[in-house]
């Protein structure tokens, strides 16, 4: 590629010519902010060849208003001098245009990838944007160890292993590592933990693991498991399903009946997989379906990701700036957007035909480098999968519109920002409240849509970390919590007001309490439970500069004035408030503990009675036994326990 000057966006389809005379006169009858527009434009034109390439128009700060691609710069851009051939929409965009700016490229699906990612870089506000920018999880088995790793992946595909995905929602991809952990016991731990147990830990115990890390398996056993896995992620279930039960009649044949009753857990493991696809895609092989709906001047875009016939998740995609837009040209742009980071499978699967479908094909498979094929199917399997998937685009968008009201619309609001797949329904916020160490007390309390859940509010007296530590505490805390949450509930079954596991966990605190509770949760082998740390800014939270810390390093902000903003403070703000509640009770009491209550039989009433007789306790320890018995309201049984107590060691 080779830079120029540019900038464009794509309303007008034609290639006519630019007519200066015509231009002119429009001009003449135009506002001055158009006519000043119209004339940045027909100076860039001057330098324009018909030529494939990526265009900017730039306002006067410098700002990206539109970014656009043209199979013939000169023809494209020339069109948005013919005033009275656009859109409102578009008027408004010449109106604020001062620059442009030009790239060359050697063709127009190469034009295509950088308008792609210029948009996503730059954000334009009169260009089609794909609003969802959270990354794409994928499962990866790494193999830079001699016993793969199982584990979530975001980012970069740096690490030596196999990738699969891209999955739709980290619910999908850890729906599917759960049962992938029941069905080969591959080990999900980082390699520090795996190098330093004697023992086996608790996935083990509940059969998610072999054990690899102290010898349970040899290393020829745990590589069929990692072979077994691959195949299966590969779309060859059946055929890992017909070597399990095969395996289960030979120990069975054997009597060798705990063995088998391993498989046959297994074989049920596969069954729960398959039988969780919500959508049917045998058949299918490898393919993304898209599908569009549009009502009240919305527009929904339901996503299906199917690979080797597994559904591995669906999503919904609202786009923004689409006024004034053609859907067919809608779905386009949001195409192209998606697959600038997601790896763009075989087949691509659309409920209508798309402008340029062509050019997105050629595109696609040059990030591909292979050959990709965009269609509508017209009968069979796929035609099935995508009349479900316009049913669900259709679904998505009603609960948008009716998600108008003001609670409704922040919660959705504070799950995109925290970049969840729903609008949770279980948050659970977690504190810490002590002084220099001491009668520490961990706190959660529970939220929902519909307000605080206090009596599922919880306290944790601290026992082992008993210095001045609040990561150790915080520690002991969630090791705790969902060791508990394991034991219970380790399929995750539970619903309602008695639900075991969160969608969102709140810590109250920055990197270090964030890292805390992570590499905790990493420990346990919980990967899947969503984490936000909230941190005050510099002035203490004062002007509301609270910060989000995100598990892999990120940080977010708010504007002070923002209703999630305010909605998160009012969790934490619960949350300090219960535990330091907590942590003044344990205090009190501990003040106004008295060494009568070690004396066993001893109750409130004759404890009163014995310091209102003798003043102090350590006077009821040096009374005799007589004096004991003369004490208004004790009886001799009584008097004689506590003189047993102190003087006769009991």
């Amino acid at each position: 590629m080779k830079d120029s000057r540019s900038g464009r966006p794509h309303d007008p389809r034609g290639a006519q010519r630019f007519d200066e005379s015509n231009a002119a006169k429009t001009v003449a009858s135009a506002q001055p902010d158009l006519e000043a527009g119209v004339a940045a434009i027909r100076e860039t034109v001057k330098t324009l060849k018909a030529q494939p390439g990526v265009y900017r128009m730039l306002d006067t700060r410098g700002d990206v208003l539109y970014v656009g691609k043209a199979r013939a710069l000169k023809n494209r851009v020339a069109n948005y001098a013919q005033i009275a051939n656009l859109s409102q929409r578009l008027k408004r965009m010449v109106s604020q245009t001062r620059r442009m700016e030009i790239v060359t490229t050697n063709s127009e699906a190469e034009a295509l990838l950088l308008e792609a990612q210029l948009i996503k870089r730059f954000r334009p506000p009169f260009n089609v944007l794909l609003r969802d920018d959270k990354s794409f999880p994928f499962i990866l088995l790494r193999e830079n160890h001699k016993f793969a790793r199982i584990q979530k992946h975001r980012g970069a595909r740096r690490a030596k292993g196999q990738y699969y995905g891209p999955f739709a929602s980290a619910g999908s991809v850890n729906t599917t590592i759960n049962a992938l952990q029941k069905l080969f016991l591959l080990r999900s731990c980082t390699d520090s933990f795996f190098a330093n147990r004697d023992r086996p830990c608790l996935l083990y115990q509940i059969k998610r693991c072999s054990a690899p890390c102290v010898g349970r398996i040899d290393e020829a056993g745990y590589d069929d498991l990692v072979n077994q896995a691959k195949a299966f992620l590969a779309g060859k279930s059946g055929q890992v399903q017909a070597d399990l039960e095969k395996q289960m009649a030979v120990a069975a044949e054997k009597l060798d009946f705990e063995t088998a009753a391993m498989l046959r857990d297994r074989l049920r493991a596969a069954t729960f997989i398959q039988g969780s696809q919500a959508v049917n895609a045998r058949g299918v092989g490898d393919a993304d379906v898209f599908a569009l709906a549009s009502k009240g001047g919305q527009i929904a875009i339901q996503a299906f990701f199917i690979r080797g016939g597994q559904n591995w998740g669906h999503r919904s995609f609202f786009p923004t700036h689409t006024q004034d837009v053609d859907e067919d040209e809608v779905i386009a742009r949001v195409l192209a957007q998606f697959y600038e980071e997601v790896p763009p499978p075989r087949t691509v699967l659309v409920d209508r035909e798309l402008p340029e479908g062509d050019v997105l094909e050629q595109a696609l498979g040059a990030l591909a480098e292979r050959k990709v094929e965009i269609s509508v199917p017209q009968r069979g399997d796929r035609r099935k999968l995508m009349e479900q998937a316009q049913r669900n685009a259709r679904e998505a968008l009603d609960r948008r519109l009716a998600e108008s009201g003001t609670k409704a619309k922040t919660m959705r609001e504070m799950a995109e920002f925290l970049e969840l797949e729903e609008v949770p329904q279980r948050i659970e916020i977690y504190d810490n409240s002590h002084i220099q160490g001491t009668k520490a007390i961990g706190a959660m309390v529970v939220a929902g849509p519909e307000g605080f859940q206090k009596g599922q509010y919880r306290k944790f007296n601290i026992k082992t970390a008993q210095t001045n530590d609040d990561f150790a505490m915080m520690r002991e805390v969630m090791e705790r919590r969902f060791s508990r949450a394991m034991k219970e509930d380790p399929d995750r079954e539970t619903e309602g007001e008695k639900a075991v596991w969160p969608d969102l966990v709140l810590i109250d605190g920055g990197k270090g309490q964030m890292s805390s509770v992570r590499d905790t949760l990493e420990e346990l082998g919980i990967e899947d439970v969503p984490l936000i740390a909230i941190a005050k800014g510099p002035h203490h939270g004062r002007e509301g500069r609270e910060v989000f810390h995100f598990p892999d390093g990120r940080e977010k902000t708010l504007p002070v004035n923002s209703p999630i903003l305010f909605y998160l403070q009012n969790l934490r703000d619960e949350v300090h408030r219960f535990a330091i509640g907590a942590h003044r009770a344990k205090r009190s009491k501990a003040i106004t503990a008295s060494p009568l209550d070690e004396i066993p039989g001893i109750g409130p009433s004759r404890k009163r009675a014995l310091l209102l007789h003798f003043g102090t306790a350590s006077k009821v320890r040096a009374a005799a036994l007589e004096d004991l018995q003369r004490a208004p309201g004790v009886s001799a049984a009584v008097a004689q326990t506590v003189w047993d107590y102190y003087h006769a060691g009991g």
